[in-house]
């Protein structure tokens, strides 16, 4: 993949690349004309004298940002967080930030800075950013690394392939610049919820089970169980609930996280979590039995037995202790998903090879990997793709891979 790399088509991120100024300096001129003053809206310190001296939009109705000693790098970080001083309690910061969305609504202004941030980052290093990785054969040859990241997964690297934006309209129309060689298509090979999956494996939870056999959307049927009511009861609201808590769970999320995630209390946060394991019984078994496990042999292993050390088990920190119990919970899952998928990639590569095929496997993404596809070549790749990821590995529930192919690797998700 390394070698072979992807064609990125110029012409699309110059295009990108003079909308998004547009949109810059059109959303640059509402924030003045909010603020009542024009300012540099990438300077933090600028920005946060405008949002909480000015315009007072964090706690209390009189703030000042903070003066003291030593904090100056921490109250105006990158990320837009910023430490206030309200005049009744001068010594002691509060901690503002605007980047959750948690002040949304204190102001018109804070959705647009967001906005102006978002768009220059993606201006930055996703458009100007490729095009300066571009070789002269008109592609881009990212490097992976297999020790980067402790749980196994391949990582992406000059440039990171693997973090181009799809939560936003923009960032995902960048995905239109990589393209396929002539009287080729790009194909994208995409395993479904394979996280889930082998989690539903691990736990042999059997609601769980049977909406995987059945093709169920779990989050759907997760709900159902939760709210105690039929799939055409289900409403979108109580599906996205589940759908965070499914996903919560896998990384050890706290009430406190699933209340932000969600934006209800804490006490209802809890109580959505003791109702999901008190539902899934036998994923709280499981999830214990993991961690004991962790503590006795000082390890965990993947479904392929690949071990990891975690030796946060032993600090005498307990903030650090249960960061290792999450990553002795996140690792089985995590990793397996990443065995499962290199497993699969070894298996195409070489049945490609025995049939002196010319497609090409290109990008590894997470769950999702890239060809080029010679479009005469398309059905029988397809046809291997789809049998090798599926194939790769038999768990209790079966793995699902989508697949679609397009001109660009936009039309092809």
């Amino acid at each position: 993949m390394e070698y072979v790399g992807i064609r990125v088509d110029k012409s699309v991120l110059n295009s990108m690349n003079t909308e998004i100024e547009g949109k810059i300096k059109e959303i640059s001129e509402k924030i003045y004309e909010l603020a009542g003053e024009k300012f540099n809206i990438s300077s933090p310190r600028q920005l946060g004298e405008i949002l909480f001296v000015k315009l007072e939009i964090g706690k209390g109705k009189k703030t000042k940002l903070s003066t003291r000693t030593g904090t100056n790098d921490a109250i105006f970080s990158s990320n837009y967080s910023y430490y206030i001083n309200t005049f009744s309690n001068i010594s002691t910061p509060t901690l503002i930030t605007i980047n959750d969305n948690k002040y949304s609504d204190r102001h018109p202004i804070v959705p647009l800075v967001l906005e102006h941030r978002m768009l220059t980052k993606l201006q930055s290093t996703y458009i100007i950013g490729l095009e300066g990785n571009i070789l002269q054969d008109g592609k881009i040859h990212t490097i992976y690394t297999q020790t980067l990241t402790r749980t196994g997964r391949l990582s992406s690297v000059e440039p990171n392939l693997q973090n181009i934006p799809i939560r936003t309209t923009y960032g995902k129309l960048i995905r239109k610049a990589f393209v396929p060689e002539e009287n080729s298509v790009l194909l994208s090979s995409d395993y479904s919820q394979i996280e889930l999956r082998v989690f539903a494996h691990f736990s042999k939870v059997p609601n769980w089970i049977e909406a995987f056999k059945n093709d169920m959307d779990i989050h759907t049927r997760t709900a159902m169980d939760i709210f105690d009511v039929g799939k055409d009861e289900v409403t979108p609201l109580m599906r996205r609930q589940a759908k965070a808590v499914n996903f919560g769970i896998l990384y050890g999320i706290s009430s406190f996280g699933l209340a932000e995630d969600l934006k209800i209390s804490v006490k209802e946060a809890k109580a959505f979590i003791d109702k999901y394991f008190e539902t899934y019984n036998g994923t709280k078994l499981y999830m214990d039995s993991v961690v004991k496990d962790a503590y006795e042999k000082g390890y965990v292993t993947t479904i392929m037995n690949r071990k990891r050390r975690i030796d946060e088990l032993n600090n005498t920190n307990y903030m650090i202790r249960q960061q290792g119990e999450r990553m002795a919970l996140n690792t089985p899952i995590q990793g397996s998903s990443a065995d499962i998928l290199k497993k699969a990639m070894i298996d195409i590569y070489n049945e490609f090879n025995e049939k002196k095929l010319k497609s090409k496997m290109l990008l590894q993404v997470h769950d999702e990997l890239i060809f080029n596809v010679l479009k005469d070549e398309e059905d029988v790749v397809k046809e291997i793709v789809d049998r090798c990821m599926d194939d790769a590995y038999k768990l209790d529930v079966p793995l699902k891979v989508d697949i679609e192919t397009g001109d660009n690797w936009y039309d092809a998700k």
